[in-house]
């Protein structure tokens, strides 16, 4: 009975899967070191290691540059000059203007400059109106809201925008 008892423990214990390792928990390409108590890994010698992987760099924060745009008018003649895409207001304004002449415009007269938006033309029956706005809805709202106060049959006649430009 004790041979068939151990016999049987014998065969029981085969059956299971003991998992041991035989690296002392130290990572592939390294072994154990150490002993009494302090145990480290230390590579094997002349094997290649694994690349250490190196820390991401630090997200910068975008940086944008401002763009100006602008829009021009000779109300007598009908003329529109328009900017848009410049580096500052003066340079816009002057470009408008310059556009505004160019089309045969001899009364020119700033209407509006934006930085980092749009600017849209409304007419109506009677008048025109010319206004900003951060899209180039907001600026056709800001536009209709003015000439419906004062006139009819508003439509949008002009839109320009000039957005900020990413730095790289």
């Amino acid at each position: 009975m004790k041979l068939l008892t151990l016999t049987l423990l014998a065969l029981a214990l085969l059956l299971f899967e003991v998992s041991a390792r035989a690296e002392g928990n130290c990572p592939p390409g390294y072994y154990p070191i150490g002993g009494q108590g302090v145990q480290g890994c230390a590579p094997y010698p002349n094997q290649a290691q694994p690349q250490q992987q190196r820390p991401a760099p630090a997200l910068q924060p975008q940086q944008w540059e401002s763009r100006w745009g602008a829009i021009v008018t000779d109300g007598v003649k009908g003329v529109i000059g328009s900017a848009s895409g410049m580096s500052g207001q003066a340079q816009a304004e002057q470009s408008a203007m310059a556009d505004c002449q160019a089309k045969g415009g001899s009364d020119c007269k700033l209407a509006v400059s934006y930085a980092n938006g749009c600017g849209a033309m409304v007419v109506g029956d009677k008048r025109f109106n010319v206004d900003r706005g951060s899209t180039e809805e907001a600026a056709i709202q800001a536009s209709m809201k003015t000439c419906n106060a004062e006139d009819t049959n508003c439509r949008v006649y002009f839109t320009t925008c000039s957005l900020a430009k990413r730095i790289p």
